[in-house]
């Protein structure tokens, strides 16, 4: 062989190698990536994709359409997760709001429907507008636990692994978990424990609060917990459905013009301990110090005084545009409010 061929042989074998070598990081990655999305549990942010399942859709035809809307990067990942788990075949059909950053078992438990054998032995309703601490003053009450074990585990979120759907700064806040417990009905069973409940609440609450509202948020310029503070306010204000989407708006327009907000609930939430069990606010009670005092502080309080249905956050993200400053409530006795845009007409109408 003559030192063209040999240099020519080397030239082939050195392509092979490098073809060989590309191959083989290919399928590193791949696997890496498979690996990644078959055992990875954990949810990020993402932005929210709604897919349809067609009645009797198999394991794979869920999990083509679970790809061909970017939720997924791997069939096979999601075949074989799915088959590990007890929702195997409990795939339902319908319209879903899933997440591209939700994990895979997360969105497994999100279009899939397994009974619960569990024999349900109460159930907590907790109101629109209940404060952390009725709901574990609630819970005591009907035995599901302690208040106190309640409180211990709402003080601090980030010790218990709970996920919030938005970034919050909450320093100084009575208890970080504080409007995070979404107003609903819920099953107790007879291993619920005060961590368990409070998990499914603010696992409601992320269910809740969407992508939409974020971007909303955005939009007016507030940060998603300050849309929380001011609709727990909103909350426990209105009475009537129809008043949230007005008072909301009052609380715009004062802080536009650097008003004190001056909510009575806001004084109540410190001074009752969050258990509103005081019906009015003296005016000795509007100097207590207190960093939710909004009679005192200009601004929003310190967090949320409660925790806000829907229709609040709603009310927020939504609000009526008017020119009211002012407001109280009306002779009527159904909850109504007499709204004006001064305050002569504001002392004028009571």
């Amino acid at each position: 062989m003559n030192l063209k061929s040999i240099i020519r042989f080397l030239i082939i074998i050195g392509a092979l190698l490098l073809v060989v070598l590309f191959a083989k990081k290919k399928i590193v990655k791949e696997y890496n990536s498979f690996m990644d999305e078959y055992k990875g549990s954990e949810t990020t942010a993402g932005e929210d994709v709604t897919i349809e399942i067609p009645q009797g859709a198999t394991v794979k035809m869920t999990a083509q359409i679970l790809k061909d809307a970017g939720l997924i990067d791997h069939k096979l990942a999601f075949q074989l997760r799915i088959k590990e788990t007890k929702y195997k075949d409990s795939i339902q059909p319908g319209t879903f709001t899933l997440n591209t950053g939700m994990c895979m078992i997360d969105m497994i438990k999100a279009i899939t429907y397994v009974e619960d054998m569990r024999e349900v032995v109460d159930r907590l309703v907790v109101p629109e507008g209940f404060s952390l601490e009725q709901i574990a003053n609630a819970c005591e009450k009907q035995g599901i636990c302690s208040a106190q074990e309640f409180l211990s585990e709402a003080r601090y979120y980030s010790e218990t692994g709970i996920e919030l759907p938005f970034e919050v700064d909450n320093a100084g806040v009575r208890y970080e978990l504080q409007g995070f417990l979404f107003p609903a009905t819920y099953d107790i069973y007879s291993d619920t424990t005060a961590k368990s409940l409070i998990e499914e609440m603010v696992n409601t609450f992320n269910q809740v609060y969407t992508d939409e509202y974020k971007a909303r948020a955005k939009e007016l310029n507030l940060t998603d917990f300050e849309v929380l503070t001011m609709a727990s306010m909103v909350e426990r204000e209105a009475m009537l459905e129809s008043e949230r989407p007005t008072i909301a708006g009052v609380f715009y327009n004062r802080l536009e013009e650097g008003m004190l907000m001056q909510i009575d609930p806001t004084v109540l939430y410190p001074l009752t301990n969050g258990m509103y069990d005081v019906d009015q606010v003296l005016y000795e009670d509007l100097e207590l110090d207190s960093p939710y005092n909004t009679y005192k502080y200009t601004g929003l309080p310190i967090g949320p005084i409660c925790n806000p249905g829907k229709a609040s956050i709603e009310a927020v993200l939504y609000p009526e545009e008017h020119n009211y400053l002012y407001y109280h409530t009306s002779d009527a006795n159904d909850g109504s409010h007499i709204f004006t845009e001064t305050y002569d007409e504001h002392l004028n109408t009571q």
